[in-house]
């Protein structure tokens, strides 16, 4: 297993085990498995280990894990606040101290904040007194080190990167997102601040390997190198320094094996030409079936209405990729949700964007599909009672 390091210059695998898919039995997560599985990764070098207060059972799951096999000192624990739950100071504190009591743990490794999408979300936990909560519980030895979770677009992420001396950040990030949410735009700001960034979805959740296209899955057989799918997307985020620790939400032994192998041999800067050449050609064969041919260059921003168009067409090409649900749900979390939505209903056509679009889209008219797509009434509808619940006064 090979290390990168953190802000303080501990080790941090580069392969971190994502503890929200564990394999389910019942009416509960399979222990048994999971333990053979979680012991299997700490025995091959793997240290962090991600989860969340909202993982069904995940938190208790790898607590009681952890405990039984008497390696909580031996591994790093990133659990994350559900700051979109919270109304008060209070409330800080009963979520932090229910997951202690959770993970079997009197400190946190990594605490993160989690799924911020906007400036907002951030100011409104400064209002509550978060800073000096952080300041505290650092300084009492239960929180190590601070970061927060993020999916929103590269402009916004590098606002609430600069908001706060983090240690930390998490971000979605792969070869199909290199310029969309954070974006390698993101990744190097990180970078260029010493900020250590852990991946999650780098395999957008196993979508650049179960449901690649035929021509993609044809290219990634001629590979010369014998690499497979996941082998691929993993180099390639390997193969950049400012990635410090992908996590895989992995449920199998031998993909356990698999992926430690490779996270034993990964080098960075090994990638080549060709292999660039190879995930280009991967790339632009996953982008034949979007639905609008938007880069996520950013060049017909900022809208004068608030509008994300990158994010919107990204979530529109998403639905006919990956799935309906996914994409209205990714569109709903990062766009619909924020303080101040950008949603195309917004959009009062006054061409802005398009004289600057240098894809020549037609921006005006694919926002009117795109919104009707991502947002038939039934998302409409938990998209304002939500809104209502999290901005309530």
């Amino acid at each position: 297993m090979k290390y990168r390091k953190n802000r303080q210059g501990g080790d941090i695998s580069i392969l971190g085990y994502g503890c929200m898919r564990f394999t389910k039995s019942g009416t509960g997560i399979d222990m048994e498995k999971a333990e053979k599985e979680i012991m299997k990764a700490y025995e091959l070098g793997v240290n962090y280990y991600d989860t969340a207060y909202i993982y069904p059972g995940s938190e208790v799951a790898i607590g009681e894990i952890f405990e039984k096999n008497h390696i909580r000192e031996k591994i790093q624990i990133a659990t994350k606040l559900p700051q979109y739950l919270i109304t008060n100071r209070a409330a800080i504190d009963k979520y932090f101290n229910e997951q202690l009591s959770r993970l079997r743990t009197d400190y946190i490794d990594y605490y993160l904040m989690h799924m911020l999408s906007d400036i907002e979300a951030w100011e409104k936990l400064k209002k509550l007194g978060i800073e000096d909560w952080i300041k505290e519980k650092k300084a009492s030895g239960e929180i190590k080190h601070i970061g927060f979770s993020f999916h929103g677009n590269s402009k916004m992420f590098i606002e609430i990167l600069n908001a706060y001396d983090w240690d930390f950040c998490q971000i979605q990030y792969n070869y199909l997102d290199e310029v969309s949410q954070a974006g390698r735009e993101g990744l190097e700001a990180a970078g260029e601040k010493g900020v250590p960034v852990i991946i999650m979805e780098p395999l957008r959740g196993g979508k650049l390997v179960d449901q690649l296209p035929e021509r993609a899955k044809k290219l990634i057989a001629a590979d010369e190198k014998h690499r497979t799918a996941p082998e691929l997307a993993f180099r390639w985020l390997w193969d950049q320094p400012q990635v410090t620790c992908v996590l895989s939400g992995m449920n199998s032994v031998q993909m356990i094996e698999e992926n430690c192998r490779v996270a034993s041999e990964v080098e960075v800067g090994e990638f080549t030409d060709k292999d660039f050449e190879l995930i280009k050609n991967i790339t632009d064969s996953i982008n034949e079936h979007l639905k609008v041919g938007c880069t996520g260059c950013g060049y017909c921003m900022p809208c004068p209405r608030g509008v994300d168009i990158p994010s919107t067409f990204r979530c529109y090409n998403a639905m006919y990729m990956d799935d309906k649900s996914s994409g209205r749900w990714e569109y709903m979390r990062i766009v619909g949700m924020r303080k101040n939505p950008g949603l195309p209903s917004q959009c009062v056509a006054c061409g802005k964007c398009e004289s600057h679009c240098p894809q020549h889209i037609h921006i005006i008219e694919e926002l009117k599909n795109a919104d009707k797509a991502l947002r038939p009434l039934p998302y409409k509808v938990f998209q304002s009672a939500a809104r209502k619940f999290l901005y309530r006064k």
